[in-house]
């Protein structure tokens, strides 16, 4: 695959080429040149006016191998991340079975070999995620899993999570917590305020979230271990973790995208396409959400993509799943958030891989060719046409939004809009 980038803008803080307007030489999958007004026998690619940036990684994404491919599978999955921009995603073991052993690890990494899109699956941290004993953690990891969680279901077990924490301290792996007491959040659908007040239905109370941050703190800080909280969601999180990492802790947390633009006003017509965990929070929240993001509290934005049949989201409110999708919309709604370019880049390219711990995507002559091109002021309709993924529970479908993905290019693979 031979490329050349015209007139790009780099946004990357590690590149040499931060923020100049250059071209940009693609052979065979490496970055063989960046210099301004090159020319080559290569695909050419105009960009002026556009942005040229590291790959997207998502370390919140849900595929349905194994055992729920009608949701969605690791084809379809990782083509609706190579159209979202993300040449990464962590999975997320919320499958039947569920990923808590070597042989589901390296089922996923060999199916998903020689993809355009780098997949790391997270091995769950207790056998068949029931919270009751610890995986095999050990054996995972050097199958090649590189982080640990119970993914959509919270270790309400206190023992079994510090447990978890001691045990992966010792090969440096990091844990995922999932933040729900879920005696507290009980059977409720909603955040518990007005809304749910006008809506009539039980809520969720942000104690429930803040109660398991505030234990799972004191634990990495009694164990002495890395930490990473996944989908916070509450104006008090964020204060817990800016004060944990004010006294040092070592505590990193992200955000889905979704958080960062919708509150629970959108629940008003009972769209179950707006059921997501944890619920759409206040104004206020998203606020401190987005402050979170820019003062370096919250680390990553991320898609929490989590496909589902029709028959699932069609229904009445109460009875509906959670989750929408949202790998092609991620950079969308970070934009419409109001986000500042680079720092968007630094929470959806940099900082997720420096939290799992993967090889930097670099845009720098003689680097791989990682990256993503990519238009903030382009206007495009989200339809059932140009969804790549194999659901379509997302309300944005129908809308028209603001900021394409163009290109995205890795491992000597290329995906053009």
């Amino acid at each position: 695959m031979n490329l050349l980038i015209k007139s790009a803008t780099i946004i990357d803080p590690n590149s040499p080429f931060n923020q100049q307007v250059v071209d940009i030489l693609i052979e065979k999958g490496v970055i063989s040149k960046i210099a301004p007004g090159l020319e080559a026998d290569a695909e050419l690619v105009e960009a002026e006016g556009k942005y040229v940036s590291p790959g997207f990684f998502d370390l919140n994404c849900n595929v349905g191998e194994l055992g729920l491919e009608t949701k969605e599978d690791l084809h379809t999955g990782t083509a609706a991340a190579a159209a979202g921009g993300f040449t990464g995603i962590a999975l997320m073991p919320n499958t039947i079975p569920p990923v808590h052993s070597k042989a589901e690890i390296e089922y996923l990494m060999n199916r998903a070999k020689r993809n355009l899109v780098d997949v790391y699956p997270l091995g769950a941290i207790s056998h068949k995620r029931e919270g009751k004993d610890l995986a095999e953690m050990y054996d995972m990891f050097l199958s090649g899993a590189k982080a640990f969680t119970d993914g959509n279901r919270p270790v309400q077990d206190a023992g079994l999570m510090e447990r978890a924490l001691l045990y992966a301290q010792g090969f440096d792996a990091l844990i995922l917590s999932y933040p729900e007491d879920t005696a507290i959040a009980g059977k409720a659908k909603v955040n518990e305020g007005e809304i749910s007040t006008l809506l009539g239905m039980k809520g969720i109370p942000p104690l429930a979230e803040e109660l398991m941050i505030a234990r799972d703190l004191y634990l990495a800080e009694y164990t002495g271990s890395r930490i990473h909280f996944t989908t916070i969601s509450t104006t008090r999180s964020v204060e817990l973790i800016r004060e944990a990492k004010r006294k040092g802790l070592e505590v990193t947390c992200d955000v889905a995208a979704h958080h960062l633009v919708l509150t629970d006003e959108a629940l008003m017509g009972f769209d179950s396409l707006y059921k997501v965990k944890p619920p759409l929070r206040t104004r206020d929240d998203v606020n401190s959400l987005l402050k979170g993001l820019k003062d370096g509290t919250i680390d990553a934005i991320v898609s929490q993509h989590t496909p589902h049949e029709v028959e699932f989201k069609d229904v009445e409110f109460e009875m509906a799943e959670f989750g929408i999708i949202g790998l092609q919309t991620a950079l969308t709604l970070a934009l419409k958030a109001g986000l500042d370019l680079e720092l968007i880049i630094q929470k959806l390219a940099v900082n997720p891989r420096e939290i799992l711990n993967v090889d930097a995507a670099i845009i720098a002559e003689g680097q791989d060719a990682n990256l993503v091109l990519f238009d903030t002021d382009e206007e495009w309709e989200y339809n059932k046409k140009n969804n790549r993924s194999k659901s379509y529970n997302s309300p944005f479908i129908g809308q028209h939004l603001k900021g394409k993905v163009l290109l995205t290019c890795n491992n000597n693979h290329l995906y053009k809009q």
